[in-house]
């Protein structure tokens, strides 16, 4: 048996939207940009689950553009907002996803813009006091901030922050991957002019996500090469992806609290075993705060030890499957930029538990267990 408690860096497939997506694996094959029947009969159902992903967001379907996944989205956004509107300065943090660091380095070595990097408290949130502060330096400038840490699962009050740049007239872009398919999102609320989503993260296919664009800051299309996705997206559509991602938003949405109930259950039970089980164990972030943490993250600080080296590799061998920090990062021998801002010092043992629909309490004790034997502690 194997334990698979790796769920920010992808999750299982729901049989569900493995039979939405079978149709268009065998049968309707056509190309959506054709205009003969097969073709006509895959851009309705596009059209379809796009409809449908704008229904569950409360948005127009126009303003919901399938990609690759998120990094594309997140890509995307930032560069055809600076494009677009000319913007020269952009704010940001330390611990954001690759996606978006690596992007707003680029366009800093491009000299298309100047980087703000805001504060971070002790538990990694950002100062948004300093937000303001510098939105009033620097007005239309770019704001990125993601919704959720993938790596601490730390929250951004989205909702505060969106109503700042609304106020100031910055761009604000917000990295949603970790939070699409777990939390509601009222994009008639939300002053968020893009987000990113990814599929796979919610129980849904790989190589598929979509971008968010408000339809009043609309931006100027990154990949050329066709009039696909309403011009702003070029090449022909992942079809089965999309398909499948729509039905898997659905099925979140439908299940969205008993789901959410569940699984912060077991987050909540392997906190509370994790602190009997192991004296001295910590938790990064404020991954162990279950009000201003996502549910389905859990970065524990496991005391300093020569075990720490081989942890990974041993929980792999006992058949649990977690991460150390970004799974994007896996197998680079540099350690995680988030940990790195947050503890520069730290010599912890820093494991990566998420959790899904699908896993159980059996397996928390399992993995509780397994830990304290590793650092040999009687439980």
């Amino acid at each position: 048996m194997r334990i698979y408690l790796d769920n920010a860096a992808t999750t299982p497939l729901d049989p569900e939207v493995f039979e939405a997506m079978r149709p268009f694996m065998l049968e309707d094959f056509g190309n959506p940009s054709s205009t003969h029947a097969h073709g006509r009969k895959v851009r309705a159902a596009i059209e379809s689950a796009r409809k449908r992903v704008a229904e569950l967001l409360n948005c127009t379907p126009g303003e919901i553009i399938f990609t690759s996944g998120g990094t594309e989205a997140d890509n995307t956004i930032l560069r055809s907002a600076v494009e677009t509107y000319q913007l020269k300065h952009a704010i940001s943090s330390p611990i954001e996803h690759h996606a978006v660091t690596h992007t707003l380095d680029h366009l800093v070595k491009e000299n298309a813009i100047e980087l703000h990097h805001l504060r971070l408290d002790e538990k990694g949130h950002v100062d948004l006091n300093q937000l303001e502060e510098l939105l009033k330096a620097y007005p239309h400038a770019l704001v990125s901030l993601m919704h959720a840490n993938n790596e601490i699962g730390n929250l951004l009050n989205v909702e505060s922050v969106g109503n700042l740049c609304h106020t100031y007239h910055a761009y604000f872009h917000s990295d949603t991957v970790q939070t699409i398919g777990h939390y509601f999102h009222d994009m008639k609320r939300l002053k968020v002019d893009g987000m990113a989503a990814a599929a796979h993260k919610f129980h849904g296919p790989k190589g598929v996500g979509f971008m968010y664009i408000n339809k009043d800051k609309k931006i100027h299309s990154f990949i050329q090469g066709g009039a696909q996705e309403r011009n702003m997206r070029g090449g022909t559509e992942n079809v089965y992806g999309i398909i499948g991602m729509a039905k898997a938003l659905e099925i979140c949405y439908r299940h969205m609290d008993d789901h959410k109930a569940y699984i912060e259950g077991l987050k909540e039970r392997m906190i509370e075993k994790l602190k009997s089980a192991l004296p001295g164990v910590d938790f990064n972030g404020d991954s162990a705060n279950l009000e201003r943490s996502l549910y389905t993250v859990l970065n524990v600080c496991l005391p300093e030890s020569e075990e720490n080296e081989m942890l990974l590799f041993n929980l792999d061998l006992q058949g649990i499957s977690v991460s150390g920090g970004s799974a994007c990062a896996s197998g680079a021998s540099t350690g995680s930029h988030v940990l790195g801002a947050l503890y520069p010092n730290s010599k912890c043992g820093a494991v990566r538990f998420s959790f899904s629909k699908y896993n159980n309490h059996k397996e928390i004790d399992f993995v509780v267990d397994t830990l304290a034997e590793i650092y040999k502690v009687n439980v």
